[in-house]
C-alpha cells in the first residue's frame, strides 16, 4: 500500500474539490470510489464546512462546497492541487516575484497548516500547503487514491521559468508522438505538463488536472456515466497505463487511470 508520512517540499501534497452541493458530491464520489466523508465544521462560521475524504482509513482528498457569493459570482466546480512547502510565506514572495498572482494569502488552517492560493503567469490556479498537524494525502499512487497532477497550459516556456523559481523543478521532455514534459524535482518526478488541446475553446483556462488511481479505467468510465458524470476523453492506453478525463455531476473535471505500474 502506497502510504505517506511526509512531503518533500515542493511534491504535490493534496487535492480538494469545490462543488455547489455538498451531499450531491459526497453521494458520487462514495459510489465512485468508496470513500468515507469527515465533516470538519469551522468553529468560527457556521456556513463553512470542510470534509476530509478517505479510502480504507487514509485520508485522500478534500471537499468543500462553494459559497453562496461564489456561485453568484461564477464560480465552477473546480479540483485543485496543493504542492508542500515548508514555509508558505516564502514561497508566496517567490510566487509574486517570478510573474505569479495571489488569489487567496497565507493563512492559517487552524492548527494543521498554513495555506494559499495562487494564479501561474499563465493563469492556472494551484495551492500551497505547510503542513503542521495534516500533512497531506496518506494515500497516494493506488485506487482510490490521487496518483498524477499535470498542468495543462498555453505557454510551457512561461510556466516551466515559473515553476522552476519556485519549486526548483525542471521541465524535461518525453519522447512519444505528442509533446509531454515531466516536472523534475532533483532526481524524483513530481508531476507532469502538456500543452492545452488543440480546440479547446479559448474561455476555458490553463489548469492543473488530478488524476486518480482505479482498478479498472473503463469500468470506473461506466460508472461515472451511472452516476450522472460526462466522459470528456478517452479512455486511451499511454506508457503509464489506461486513463480518461472525466467530469463530476458538477462539472468538476479530473482523471481516472488504471496504473501500468506503481509510479
Amino acid at each position: 500500500m502506497s502510504t505517506r508520512t511526509s512531503y518533500v517540499p515542493g511534491t504535490p501534497s493534496w487535492v480538494d474539490v469545490m462543488v455547489p452541493n455538498r451531499d450531491a458530491a459526497k453521494n458520487f464520489y462514495g459510489a465512485l470510489f468508496g470513500w468515507t466523508f469527515e465533516d470538519m465544521p469551522d468553529p468560527e462560521s457556521a456556513n463553512v464546512v470542510y470534509t476530509n475524504c478517505s479510502s480504507n482509513g487514509h485520508l485522500v482528498c478534500g471537499l468543500m462546497e462553494l459559497s453562496a457569493e461564489m456561485q453568484a459570482g461564477g464560480m465552477p466546480a473546480v479540483w485543485s492541487t496543493y504542492i508542500d512547502t515548508a514555509d508558505a510565506d516564502e514561497t508566496a514572495s517567490r510566487v509574486t516575484g517570478a510573474g505569479g498572482t495571489v488569489m487567496m494569502p497565507v493563512m492559517d488552517v487552524f492548527d494543521i497548516g498554513r495555506m494559499a492560493m495562487f494564479l501561474d503567469p499563465t493563469g492556472a490556479a494551484f495551492g500551497v500547503w505547510q503542513a503542521k498537524i495534516h500533512m497531506g494525502a496518506g494515500l497516494v499512487n493506488e485506487p482510490y487514491g490521487f496518483c498524477w497532477n499535470e498542468l495543462d497550459t498555453r505557454d510551457t516556456a512561461a510556466a516551466s521559468s515559473f515553476y522552476d523559481t519556485v519549486f526548483g523543478w525542471k521541465s524535461q521532455a518525453l519522447e512519444g508522438p505528442m509533446d509531454y514534459f515531466e516536472w523534475k524535482l532533483g532526481d524524483a518526478t513530481v508531476g507532469g505538463m502538456m500543452p492545452m488541446p488543440e480546440g479547446m475553446p479559448a474561455a476555458v483556462p490553463n489548469f492543473w488536472l488530478t488524476y486518480f488511481a482505479v482498478a479498472d479505467c473503463d469500468v470506473s468510465v461506466a460508472q461515472i456515466t451511472e452516476l450522472g458524470g460526462g466522459l470528456a476523453m478517452g479512455p486511451m492506453d499511454i506508457p503509464a497505463g489506461r486513463f480518461a478525463v472525466v467530469h463530476d455531476p458538477a462539472g468538476a473535471t479530473f482523471a481516472v487511470m488504471k496504473l501500468a505500474e506503481i509510479l
